[in-house]
């Protein structure tokens, strides 16, 4: 990586909780190609100003995460398909200026479902109606699956989510019998629900894929759950791999291989 100086670009996150992961990934990749760029996490309590910063001080790339994937949009101006689908933004290029959005949590969940061949004539329950299951919902919708059930608590955000995409809304727990089942909660990740099972025991057993879109840790509950039954399973350790590889082509121009997406993934968790 070359020694940092006043030409270095500059990329960063804002996140109500930052990571060290994106950060990991990001200069891992820089190093290893040789790319005068740097990256850093951020949070912020004033999301304009924050955006307006990324604008006035010509950082290239911004990654915006929970809470603020909603509150951006009227804060830039050009937005891409992959965000417009979902009303939802995670990645904000910005050139000379001029600040253009997307979504690459999107492309990476349509992605998965194209590699890991999944049937749309599937059904499909999906826990959680936050800006990710926009991602998650709105992928299956367009890959062409009809029988999509979205679980959720929240009486707004629940029913609006499934009606945006053709989807049905329960409140509780339909119970098992869907053939693809996707958690889109905290449930699993590292924290107070580290060691929570986002699905119960029956709904894996009848599930055809478990799809877990917790990155950290790699290897949920949910995750070790299904694969002790024997289930595919696809992980948030690939999706945050993908999207984050889909943010670094847009922010230097460079698409990483498969290989240095694994290797950078890898390191992202050391």
């Amino acid at each position: 990586m070359p020694e940092l100086s006043k030409d270095t670009t500059l990329c960063i996150s804002l996140s109500g909780r930052p990571s060290n992961i994106g950060t990991r990934f990001h200069n891992f990749l820089y190093a290893e190609l040789g790319i005068d760029f740097v990256y850093k996490a951020f949070t912020t309590t004033d999301i304009a100003a924050a955006i307006g910063g990324v604008r006035a001080l010509g950082i290239r790339g911004c990654s915006v995460s929970m809470p603020f994937k909603e509150a951006v949009i009227p804060l830039v101006d050009r937005i891409e398909a992959s965000a417009a689908a979902i009303g939802s933004i995670n990645t904000i290029v910005n050139d000379h200026g001029v600040l253009t959005a997307s979504n690459t949590d999107y492309e990476a969940i349509a992605s998965l479902i194209e590699s890991h061949r999944l049937d749309p004539a599937a059904s499909v329950l999906v826990r959680g109606s936050g800006g990710m299951a926009k991602a998650v919902v709105a992928a299956f919708h367009g890959a062409g699956f009809t029988d999509i059930t979205v679980v959720a608590r929240n009486a707004e955000a629940g029913p609006a989510l499934a009606a945006t995409y053709d989807a049905r809304w329960v409140a509780d727990d339909p119970g098992p019998g869907a053939d693809i089942i996707v958690n889109v909660t905290p449930l699993g990740m590292d924290g107070a629900d580290a060691e929570t099972l986002a699905f119960s025991p029956a709904h894996i057993a009848a599930a055809g894929t478990v799809f877990d879109v917790v990155a950290f840790p790699a290897e949920t509950p949910l995750i070790r759950a299904a694969r002790a039954a024997g289930k595919p399973v696809i992980s948030g350790a690939e999706v945050i791999a993908l999207q984050a590889a889909g943010q670094f082509a847009r922010y230097t121009g460079v698409t990483p291989t498969a290989e240095q997406v694994q290797r950078a993934s890898a390191h992202s968790r050391v």
